[in-house]
């Protein structure tokens, strides 16, 4: 059976003594005894071997550096292994700091020199794993990976993988049963001379001989636990990922992931080699899969690069042209951006900057390159998943005048934006699109015929909502006039019925609003599908706590004028959101419509209508051969008239609509300011619903009169609502109204609504809107679009 797992340890896990000692518990504890293990250079020994380097070029004293880094290396040695081990490895770094010395003294240092002095510290780190593994009883033996990778020459050294393959089999069938620790960074080309794999080199030379000795998992251990789905040092509440395509991380290690690197990534394509990032100091936690053969989404990541280079170019030739070229040269731009024909823009990083300059310079008059700029005061925000459209709406919202479009691949959503603006777009992506789902909560108040339509739509509505917002609106409680039912989890739109006849409790409204405030949700919207005064009393205590409001219920917003302006006031004072549509007009979009005048600079003069559907039908209907009062018995009998007709016929709900809109206009008037004549006669005002139905025809002699009036002057009677504002002086009134056959009241289907508003813009041609102004579904409709709007306006950064 072949090895199955390779161990990559960085710098930052071999950094001092108790570093080494928990590399070689976690080789003991989560291995098996033929692993391989690649190790970078302890600590910041790759630094210190540069810095001796720049020394040396400035001709400056480097004698006193290189005393100091072999001294870290010699108390490693002490500290880690016993006598026999150690007096082995003093030996041979003593003779290392001999060659280091020659190396120096040299007037002038050839590269191949330079990679063999650069190469020390992985050389060092291998050969005192090794002697550490077999200190603690177990078979090992370092590997100078020179021995076994095989590479051209070049700025970038390319593996000869057939020769290197057969290489590092052959040593590896020599030493069965043996953990080999192998020295990260380098190679050699055919020659022997050291050659260097670049920084991030050692994560590239690991996954590279996993896939030249067909093991089955790499495993890089480091200093962070895994790949968040932001950087947990600039986003606190960053989320580990356990789980990415090859295809996710090699796109996210191209947009400026501090974890991974995209060479590192490459050998691993087209194998069966899956990837773990880990934390060596902390080994039992939780940690990040990359797997080569899914396509599966993770959940999105953003990354950013604090400052890229933004190459702007005009072509004669096309686009298409460029990205052929690019790819043939093995140059990914970070994102395109196109803005005509001829006008291009691309990005790449900081370091990629001059080789690019070079190619465009080189290759300009075959692309057809007419003019090219580069500026370096942007940086990049970019999001990644497999399922990066699905965020691009989210995305989008976010960005300022200054930033660039978004450019998306199947992969990634990427923008530049100001460098000053990275850190803040940065945060406000991660909250939006992949930071966790913000939880709104409803608490439904009301559990009747309107209650119910409301619920069956919402559970039909609630998957696309969520969708659309990217958040999670749940239903978590239900009330009524006796019993609530709060929950902490969403409630069972299918089962609601019987959850809440298992579970539902008595309840008063101070430990109500407290148990309403201890709920998990980020937000909570109270809808008010109710009649109850005490209900809409309480208003101002839900804005205390934060509550949201849609209201159905009409008499908060028909309230007395003082009640009215504190809530307002209270909603000025915090970010709340009270919306109320459903109270006038249903589903009639009335109250958008008077907002979109206002928001156009144009004035309302008059607002009128029909605004009941009962009182609609009455008259409609009422023709003079058939008594008044016979009609109301039997839209009684149909249920179009409340329990006690006289709810409808004293025109008090039309009164309150009236007020309603009148205020939406921006007057502060009362209900009392608002005419009203009542079609219920006084002295049937106050007595019983029996002795009204006894005494109903006492209505039919006052309405056959107003009929015969109306009908000898060729009108119609209507029960109307009417307000006008003539010199800044306000007229409302409700009360039977003879209008012309040809008016927008006239020839209306029973049981409609009509609303006529004239204004600046509309004077001589009113702005009508008519159509069912009462019923469960409209009403139902109208409290689900307040609820959505609210939801949206919650999302809003």
């Amino acid at each position: 059976m072949g090895r199955i797992h390779l161990h990559k340890f960085g710098g930052s896990s071999l950094a001092d003594a108790d570093c080494y000692r928990r590399v070689v518990h976690i080789l003991l504890t989560h291995g098996h005894s033929d692993d391989l293990v690649v190790v970078s250079a302890a600590g910041k020994t790759t630094n210190a071997l540069y810095r001796l380097l720049a020394l040396k070029q400035t001709g400056e004293l480097w004698q006193q550096s290189l005393d100091e880094l072999c001294s870290y290396q010699q108390e490693l040695i002490e500290q880690l292994l016993s006598h026999e081990q150690a007096q082995s490895l003093r030996e041979r770094l003593s003779s290392d700091k001999s060659q280091l010395i020659s190396i120096l003294k040299l007037s002038n240092i050839s590269q191949y020199r330079q990679n063999q002095l650069l190469s020390f510290g992985e050389r060092w780190s291998a050969q005192l794993m090794a002697a550490l593994l077999r200190e603690s009883g177990v078979a090992a033996r370092h590997l100078d990976a020179c021995q076994v990778l095989v590479a051209e020459d070049g700025p970038v050294p390319q593996i000869k993988t057939d020769i290197s393959r057969q290489k590092l089999q052959q040593f590896l069938t020599e030493y069965p049963e043996q953990r080999i620790v192998i020295t990260g960074f380098i190679c050699a080309n055919e020659q022997g001379d050291t050659l260097l794999l670049g920084r991030n080199g050692s994560d590239y030379s690991a996954t590279l001989l996993a896939s030249l000795a067909n093991i089955g998992r790499v495993t890089i251990w480091t200093d962070v636990e895994g790949i968040f789905n932001a950087d947990p040092n600039k986003i606190t509440d960053a989320k580990l990922l356990h789980n990415l395509s090859l295809n996710e991380a090699d796109k996210l290690a191209h947009l400026g992931s501090p974890v991974l690197h995209s060479r590192t990534l490459k050998p691993l394509f087209d194998t069966q080699v899956s990837l773990a990032v880990r934390s060596s100091y902390a080994p039992q936690t939780e940690f990040s899969l990359i797997s080569p053969q899914t396509d599966a989404a993770s959940a999105p990541v953003v990354t950013n690069l604090g400052q890229v280079c933004l190459f702007s170019l005009q072509l004669a030739g096309n686009i298409d042209e460029l990205k052929r070229a690019f790819s043939d040269a093995e140059m990914l731009p970070l994102g395109y951006w196109q803005y005509g024909a001829n006008d291009v823009s691309f990005a790449c990083t900081m370091e990629s900057q001059q080789q690019y300059s070079d190619f465009l310079n080189q290759h300009h008059q075959t692309l057809g390159i007419n003019y090219f700029s580069q500026q370096d005061n942007y940086g990049l925000v970019a999001l990644v998943s497999a399922d990066a459209n699905l965020y691009r709406r989210s995305f989008a919202r976010l960005l300022s005048r200054e930033a660039l479009p978004l450019y998306q691949d199947p992969l990634s959503l990427v923008t530049l934006v100001p460098i000053k603006q990275v850190n803040v777009l940065t945060q406000k992506v991660h909250r939006r699109c992949a930071g966790p789902r913000k939880r709104i909560g409803v608490v439904l108040f009301g559990l009747g015929n309107i209650g119910q339509a409301w619920l069956s739509l919402f559970e039909q509505a609630v998957t696309s909502l969520n969708h659309e917002l990217e958040a999670s609106v749940e239903l978590v409680g239900l009330v009524n006039s006796r019993q609530a039912l709060l929950s902490d989890q969403a409630i069972d739109l299918g089962h609601w019925q019987s959850q809440f006849k298992q579970q539902a409790q008595a309840w008063q409204y101070p430990t109500l609003l407290t148990q309403l405030s201890q709920l998990s949700a980020d937000e909570l919207v109270v809808l008010d599908i109710s009649a109850s005064e005490q209900l809409s009393a309480q208003y101002p205590a839900f804005f205390k706590h934060g509550i949201h409001i849609v209201s159905a219920n009409k008499l908060a917003g028909s309230g007395p004028l003082d009640f009215y302006n504190s809530l307002l006031q209270r909603l000025a004072n915090r970010r709340l959101f009270w919306r109320y549509n459903a109270s006038c007009g249903a589903g009639l979009p009335v109250q958008h419509a008077l907002n979109d005048l206002h928001n156009s600079g144009d004035k309302v003069a008059a607002v009128g209508g029909i605004f009941s559907g009962t009182l609609c039908w009455l008259f409609e209907h009422y023709d003079g051969h058939v008594p008044f009062s016979q009609l109301v018995l039997q839209a009684k009998a149909l249920g179009i008239t409340e329990p006690d007709p006289r709810d409808d016929l004293s025109g008090k709900d039309m009164q309150r609509k009236l007020l309603i809109l009148a205020r939406e206009i921006g007057l502060n008037i009362e209900l009392n300011d608002i005419e009203l004549e009542s079609l219920v006669p006084c002295e049937l005002a106050q007595v019983s619903v029996t002795e009204f139905l006894a005494n109903i025809s006492r209505l039919d002699e006052t309405m056959l009169a107003q009929f015969r009036q109306a009908q000898s002057d060729n009108k119609v009677l209507r029960y109307v609502a009417s307000l006008d504002l003539t010199d800044d002086k306000v007229s409302a009134k409700v009360a039977v109204e003879a209008v012309a056959l040809d008016h927008p009241y006239a020839n209306l289907t029973p049981g409609d609504n009509v609303f006529v508003i004239r204004s600046g813009f509309y004077r001589d041609n009113p702005l009508i809107i008519r159509g069912p102004g009462a019923g469960r579904e409209v009403t139902a409709a109208a409290v689900q679009s307040d609820l959505a709007h609210i939801c949206r306006d919650l999302l809003q950064e």
